[in-house]
């Protein structure tokens, strides 16, 4: 059967709900999921709702239904998007010499747990070409100077632009990328921050950490803005810190909860369960 998530916020008033309900019934359709919230400080609504084809035989297209909700979003002055469940979301991983999120990516997207297809890794370093090789997915090879920064994000644009990603992972990617780059694609780019955010921004956060005595790290999955380390938080994951563990062993067990919290993370974005803000998200697990 077919499947599809829409997403949307507009300014809270009364009926919203009823009348999307009311859309989705007369059209044929059987919701799987619905949330909601109502933001009483900004005074915005926001909705996602998971529906089907009552019928398995049901010939429903995603461009009938954008035409046909297109009124009802006027109606309400919507943000709004309509997304097709059956298709995953096209992605590029940019990494650099750390490569535990990559390797837990690529195992994940091997299971099929993600609803991702990862059609290129770019890399800054040589160094994980062969872990990618095997997974017979594109590796690039863009090294990145002050001197080159520019030349390396046009290549970069390029292939985004030419496997048609729609979505950015930055898995330790160790690089800050230009105001112009993050501004290029917002809500696309998911970054994961060993640290728990705002807290030890920039490099060597466990460093940071461990001289500060802290009794808990995590990490921080957020959405990439021109402000570093500033962008909207999608997930977040603490592990204690015993006072004999050294910096070797809170980066150990930083790096298992990056993963864990890059994971959740893009499958929020993949599922559609992510909604702006302001400077904030609405995840709706």
């Amino acid at each position: 059967m077919k499947k599809f998530t829409l997403l949307l916020s507009c300014i809270d008033r009364p009926g919203i709900v009823a009348t999307v309900s009311s859309f989705l019934h007369q059209a044929g359709l059987n919701i799987l999921e619905s949330n909601q919230f109502g933001d009483l400080k900004t005074g915005r609504f926001f909705m996602r709702v998971a529906f089907t084809t009552a019928d398995p035989s049901s010939d429903v297209k995603q461009a009938d239904l954008k035409e046909e909700f297109k009124e009802i979003s006027d109606q309400f002055g919507m943000d709004w998007k309509l997304f097709d469940m059956n298709v995953n979301t096209p992605a590029v991983i940019m990494v650099s010499k750390f490569d535990h999120c990559l390797v837990d990516l690529l195992y994940r997207r091997r299971i099929g747990t993600l609803k991702m297809d990862i059609a290129a890794i770019i890399s800054n370093h040589d160094t994980t070409r062969e872990i990618v090789n095997r997974e017979n997915i594109p590796f690039h090879h863009i090294p990145v100077t002050s001197d080159t920064k520019q030349d390396a994000e046009d290549k970069t644009r390029k292939i985004i632009a030419d496997t048609g990603a729609e979505l950015i992972i930055l898995a330790r990617y160790m690089q800050i990328l230009s105001t112009d780059m993050a501004n290029s694609y917002p809500g696309q780019i998911i970054n994961i921050h060993h640290s728990f955010l705002p807290s030890f921004k920039g490099a060597e956060p466990y460093s940071q950490a461990y001289h500060r005595g802290v009794k808990m790290i995590g990490a921080t999955a957020h959405y990439v803005t021109p402000n570093l380390d500033e962008g909207p938080i999608i997930a977040q994951q603490v592990v204690p810190v015993r006072h004999d563990m050294s910096v070797e062993d809170m980066i150990g067990a930083g790096q298992e909860i990056e993963q864990s919290v890059m994971a959740k993370a893009i499958r929020a974005h993949t599922e559609h369960r992510i909604l702006l803000n302001e400077g904030k998200t609405v995840v709706f697990d």
